[in-house]
């Protein structure tokens, strides 16, 4: 596991000027320059630059610093099973700007799709969708005995958010984002706390994100109400790193990445203190994004083991909380469906679908034209019902 960095500015103006290093690059590194964003924030990208960035995150960033996560020495084979014909397929693609669709059943590729430009072989970001994986990873802490108990308070683990909002939260209320602290994730306004938190100053001898979430006042009291908070997602890596004394990714890596046979190198950005963005931001390959929804439907069990309790992911891919949504709910930074299936969810696109009923996993890659407004979204939930139907009517 290294870790790198890159700056898109840096990287602009050597572009600019020639010379044997700019030479030295790969076209598709050369083309990505040409309309990469010279800005570290995300949600004011246009669409062309979202589409160079969303594949180099970890190559031309001014984000963050990544580390990298090596891959298995022996890939789970994901063997070709009967092509599932989908009426509409390409519209839906071009309509969501898809740059990866996988879908899995059984174990077994039905359908495999590549757009943008993007191909099998390349990393897309995860975006919130690392939030399912860092879940994971607490439960991961709980199976080894790092983190005894989900209702111990978070800060007997991150002792800087002593004295904060955070003193009466538990590592479960965390987990359900219940947490009752104050936070706007409006992805549109540039002063939402989710627009801030990755770029405010740290203070002296804290985790960024700590630095920033212990300011934060309290609006209800802990468990009362769900509420989406991606700092706190942070917050969870914090605590897993905290608990286990090891890097997110090395972490990552040690329990899921190898044992579940993942066939490409994957890399998590890190925050202005070189902690993995917890909540965001890991880059893989569309096929091992299925890859870890067949870890999910295994039970958590890989190479041999037990990787996460028993019961993890009967509790954590549940209906913990009511979300306001008719059929949904929201598990341990999962969101959950009242037919039992569950997903994991990113910004622009990004997703893992998984249906334990039909062993279905459908993980797709997007650069949808709003973070999370517009068409795309409800168009997504009507593919997974067309798959679900295709696939019990034998298709």
């Amino acid at each position: 596991m290294r870790k790198r960095t890159m700056a898109f500015g840096g990287l602009a103006a050597l572009a600019l000027a020639g010379g044997a290093w700019y030479s030295s690059l790969d076209r598709e590194t050369r083309g990505l320059l040409a309309v990469m964003p010279t800005n570290a924030d995300v949600l004011s990208w246009q669409q062309d630059q979202r589409d160079a960035a969303f594949r180099a995150m970890d190559r031309i960033t001014l984000l963050a610093t990544h580390a990298e996560i090596a891959p298995s020495a022996t890939p789970l084979p994901l063997p070709a099973g009967k092509p599932l014909a989908v009426p509409g397929i390409d519209q839906y693609l071009a309509q969501q700007r898809a740059a990866g669709l996988v879908i899995l059943q059984d174990g077994k590729v039905r359908l495999e799709r590549y757009g943008l430009g993007f191909d099998a072989k390349g990393r897309w970001t995860s975006f919130s969708v690392a939030k399912s994986f860092t879940s994971t990873l607490v439960g991961a802490a709980v199976q080894d005995g790092y983190i005894k108990s989900l209702d111990d308070k978070v800060s007997q683990y991150i002792p800087g958010l002593r004295g904060s909002a955070y003193d009466d939260v538990s590592v479960r209320q965390l987990l359900m984002m219940s947490s009752g602290v104050k936070w706007n994730e409006d992805y549109e306004d540039p002063n939402a706390d989710v627009a801030k938190f990755n770029n405010a100053k740290p203070e002296g001898g804290l985790d960024a994100t700590v630095s920033y979430m212990r300011k934060l006042p309290r609006a209800h009291p802990p468990g009362a109400v769900w509420h989406y908070n991606t700092g706190e997602t942070n917050l969870i890596g914090v605590l897993v790193s905290s608990a286990t004394g090891k890097k997110l990714s090395e972490y990552l890596q040690e329990k899921v990445w190898q044992p579940a046979g993942m066939e490409a190198k994957a890399t998590w950005l890190e925050g202005k203190t070189g902690h993995e963005i917890a909540g965001c931001c890991l880059q893989a390959a569309t096929r091992d994004f299925a890859r870890f929804g067949l870890f999910v439907l295994s039970g958590g069990q890989a190479g041999g083991k037990q990787i996460v309790p028993a019961d993890w992911f009967a509790q954590a891919t549940t209906k913990q909380k009511d979300i306001g949504r008719p059929g949904k709910g929201y598990g341990y930074q999962w969101w959950t469906y009242d037919d039992g299936s569950v997903a994991a969810q990113g910004i622009f696109g990004q997703g893992i679908f998984i249906d334990p009923k039909r062993k279905l996993v459908i993980a797709s890659n997007a650069d949808w034209s709003r973070a999370s407004l517009g068409p795309e979204p409800e168009a997504r939930e009507a593919f997974y019902k067309q798959i679900q139907a295709l696939i019990d009517a034998g298709g």
